[in-house]
C-alpha cells in the first residue's frame, strides 16, 4: 500500500500577519514576516511535486473537524472565542498565537486533516500517512492557543480514533525542537495515551518539559520528556531513540503511533539551536516505521508541527516522505555536506547524560 499525504491549499491561507519572528512591531522593531508563515509548507509541497515523489501519494482530502470532535479536548469557550473573532478581523487565540479572518475554518481543517490521515491509515486504505497541516497543533492548550497553534491536532486526532476507531493504546513520539506540551497535557492522567517528547531544554515554552513530569494519578509513567542540550545533532537525536524512545514503545505495545514532526532541530533553523540533518529525520522516521512494523501492524501518522527555515524544511519532509513510501527520488539535500562537516555532531558526554537522566526518570534504565 502507498503512503497517504493530507494537503489542501487553505493551510497556506492562514494568515499570521506581520511580525519581526515572533516579536510585535514597532517604532524600534521594523515590521517582518511572522515566523510561522506559508513558506515552508509551501516550499515542502512543492519539492514532492519537483521531486516526482507526490504522484507515488495517496492524496486524502481532509475534512473540517465538527465542534463536537474540536470539543473531545478543547473548552467551549476556546472555540467559541477563537470563530467569534475569526469572522470578524481575527486576533490572538491565547499567547504568541496570532490569526486572521476565517482562520477558525482552516483550523478546524487542519485538525481535520489529521483525523482524516488517521481514519485512512486505521481503515487500510494507505500504509502510513503525512498530515502536511497548517496551523500546527502541539503547543495549543485546552482553553488557550499558544505558540502558533490554535487546536491541538494530534491530541484531536487521538481522541477521535479512541472515540470512533477502535483504538486502546496510542503513542506520540514528538520530536519538534520545542516541548509538545499540549499534547502532554491532553493526556496527562490517561494510562492509555503515552506522549513522549524529545526537545531542547526549556527552549519553549520556558517553563515545563523536564523528566519530573511523568503523568499523575492512573496516567502516572505514561508521560516522557527527554530536554536535551542545545547542539545535539543526528548522533544524539539516535542515542535517544536507542536508550529511550525504543525500549518505551516496546514496554507501552501501542496500537498506533503517531509523530508529531517539527523539523525545527534542524541545524539552520532560526527558532532552535540543535543539528539534525535531513538524514537524521530520515533515519528517525526509519525507526519510526521500524517500531510501528513491530508493535502495532505498521500503523503510523506523521503530522507535520514547526520548521521555520525556508532552504531546509523541504530536503528533511522530503527525506522523511521518502522513507514512509519507500521510494527515493535522488534529489540530493544541498545542506547535508555542510552541515555533516560541522564540529560537535558526534554524540558528546554532557548529551549522552541528559539522555540517560531521561532514561532513568522512565524507568527505563
Amino acid at each position: 500500500m502507498a503512503t497517504g499525504l493530507v494537503f489542501h491549499e487553505l493551510y497556506l491561507w492562514h494568515d499570521t500577519g506581520s511580525a519581526a519572528s515572533v516579536f510585535t512591531p514597532g517604532l524600534t522593531i521594523e515590521p517582518d514576516q511572522h515566523a510561522e508563515n506559508p513558506a515552508t509548507k509551501r516550499r515542502l509541497r512543492s519539492m514532492l511535486e519537483v521531486s516526482g515523489l507526490r504522484e507515488h501519494l495517496v492524496a486524502l482530502p481532509p475534512r473540517a473537524a465538527t465542534e463536537d470532535e474540536i470539543g473531545r479536548f478543547h473548552t467551549r469557550g476556546h472555540i467559541e472565542r477563537v470563530k467569534a473573532l475569526s469572522a470578524e478581523r481575527g486576533g490572538d487565540a491565547g499567547v504568541m498565537t496570532p490569526f486572521g479572518p476565517g482562520s477558525f475554518e482552516i483550523a478546524c481543517l487542519s485538525a481535520g486533516g489529521v483525523i482524516s490521515a488517521v481514519d485512512a491509515v486505521l481503515g487500510g486504505a494507505v500504509a502510513n500517512a503525512y498530515a502536511l497541516v497548517r496551523p500546527p497543533g502541539h503547543h495549543a492548550e485546552a482553553d488557550r492557543g499558544l505558540g502558533f497553534c490554535i487546536f491541538g491536532n494530534v491530541a484531536i486526532a487521538v481522541m477521535h480514533a479512541r472515540a470512533v476507531g477502535g483504538v486502546g493504546r496510542v503513542a506520540t513520539v514528538d520530536w519538534d525542537v520545542h516541548h509538545g506540551n499540549g499534547t502532554q497535557a491532553a493526556f496527562y492522567a490517561d494510562p492509555e495515551v503515552l506522549t513522549l517528547s524529545i526537545h531542547q531544554d526549556r527552549l519553549f515554552p520556558l517553563k515545563g518539559g523536564g523528566v519530573e513530569e511523568r503523568g499523575e494519578g492512573r496516567g502516572m509513567e505514561a508521560n516522557i520528556n527527554v530536554p536535551l542540550p542545545p547542539g545535539c545533532g543526528d548522533a544524539a537525536y539516535l542515542h535517544v531513540f536507542d536508550k529511550v524512545v525504543t525500549p518505551a514503545l516496546r514496554r507501552f505495545r501501542p496500537e498506533l503511533l503517531v509523530v508529531p514532526c517539527g523539523f525545527d532541530a534542524s541545524g539552520v533553523d532560526p527558532l532552535g539551536r540543535m543539528m539534525v540533518t535531513s538524514e537524521g529525520y530520515r533515519a528517525m522516521t526509519g525507526r519510526m516505521l521500524e517500531l510501528a512494523d513491530e508493535l502495532c501492524g505498521g500503523r503510523v501518522v506523521f503530522v507535520h508541527e514547526g520548521g521555520y527555515a525556508a532552504s531546509h524544511v523541504p530536503f528533511c519532509g522530503l527525506a522523511v516522505i521518502e522513507t514512509l513510501s519507500g521510494i527515493r527520488t535522488g534529489v540530493e539535500d544541498p545542506w547535508l555536506p555542510v552541515m555533516t562537516r560541522w564540529g560537535g555532531t558526534e554524540l558528546q558526554p554532557h548529551q549522552a547524560d541528559a539522555v540517560r537522566r531521561a532514561g532513568q526518570a522512565a524507568g527505563l534504565e
